[in-house]
């Protein structure tokens, strides 16, 4: 139906068809002509014995953050948690994961945090990008990487993660608190 509440006309209908023709779709892939129903308004009948095709899975919601609870990660009282969380302590490196695949993100964002840390740096940001605003879920990698941190290989380097101030980006970025490096500091 419009906006109006009716439904379009034949001519407006073929006119839509037309305009919409040459358009890709940001997040899923153009149906088939032939699932478009007749003009009655309702879809043509399914062959005896036919099943309905199963709805497609959302994608499961992206964890939460590790918690700021001072309690909880070591080496993490709660002014430094109020720190971390409002963006006051200098990120000293910064990952941009625009324009990479979930594999690509992936691996680069492994590489990062264990040179990072083998560095000495101690917070980072990650920047993941807000993703499409119209599906209300985000991009793929602001849902991703939370994942992608909490795995015991990357978790086992990081004190905290917290999304950042919108001033520094907001929810297409996180603050990521790594753990000190034992051992002497890289001269």
């Amino acid at each position: 139906m419009s906006a109006g509440g009716r439904r379009p006309d034949a001519d407006e209908a073929a006119l839509w068809r037309h305009v919409a023709r040459d358009v890709t779709p940001l997040s899923r892939p153009p149906a088939p002509q032939g699932d478009a129903p007749p003009e009655g308004g309702r879809p043509p009948p399914r062959p005896a014995g036919a099943v309905p095709a199963a709805p497609r899975p959302s994608p499961p919601p992206a964890p939460p953050l590790p918690a700021l609870d001072p309690a909880m990660p070591a080496g993490l009282d709660r002014r430094m948690a109020r720190r971390l969380k409002r963006g006051r302590i200098r990120v000293e490196a910064r990952l941009d994961l625009h324009g990479k695949t979930q594999d690509e993100a992936h691996a680069a964002l492994g590489r990062f945090i264990r040179e990072c840390r083998m560095a000495g740096r101690r917070c980072v940001m990650v920047i993941t990008g807000k993703g499409s605003v119209a599906s209300g879920q985000g991009g793929v990698l602001r849902r991703m990487t939370p994942r992608w941190l909490n795995e015991p290989a990357l978790r086992r380097h990081i004190v905290a993660v917290t999304t950042a101030p919108e001033s520094a980006g907001g929810r297409g970025a996180l603050h990521v608190l790594l753990k000190r490096r034992a051992g002497p500091a890289p001269s």
